[in-house]
């Protein structure tokens, strides 16, 4: 008997974020390299609070962050995984069937040089997991609530991730 095609899982959406914590050249440079890695102009986040000591105003840009779905979130997930040899903490995974893991240096992928011009960046990589007919949660009209049995659990996450990308899983 064929498996259920509303029980599949889906990469929903990756999310790549440089913090970088002020706003200038440097910010501009994350932005760039953001873009060269996910062929995807990046947005500019802003501090939601005034912090005296890092000299950091409220509304300020201070990191940039890309939303890749699709074809394009799947390539740069596979890269990103790569980077990190396809090796994961268990404790990447959180309850909602969601994922996040850090790349320290951009020149850990294998078809990116570094480039003196940029300098040195590290991002946060975050990825969401679904299943076809979570957008009835999420929509404006018709709002409709997900029952517990058809959301992505992290155990349901663990295993596709395993079986799609090849991750082995390390426990901590």
């Amino acid at each position: 008997m064929p498996e259920n095609p509303m029980r599949r899982i889906l990469v929903d959406k990756v999310v790549v974020n440089i913090g970088v914590g002020e706003s200038g050249e440097r910010l501009q440079k994350a932005g760039e390299l953001v873009k060269r890695l996910t062929g995807q102009k990046p947005v500019f986040t802003r501090a939601k609070k005034t912090i005296r000591d890092f000299g950091i105003r409220k509304k300020l840009p201070i990191g940039v962050k890309v939303t890749l779905r699709g074809k394009r979130a799947l390539d740069f997930l596979r890269r990103a995984l790569d980077a990190r040899d396809f090796r994961l903490p268990e404790s990447s995974f959180d309850q909602q069937g969601g994922f996040s893991f850090g790349i320290p240096d951009y020149t850990l992928f294998r078809d990116v040089r570094y480039d003196p011009d940029i300098g040195i960046f590290g991002m946060d990589v975050c990825v969401t997991l679904a299943r076809p007919g979570m957008r009835v949660a999420r929509r404006r009209r018709a709002r409709g609530k997900v029952p517990r049995h058809h959301r992505v659990s992290r155990e349901e996450a663990m295993e596709f991730v395993r079986k799609t990308f090849g991750v082995e899983l390390e426990v901590e």
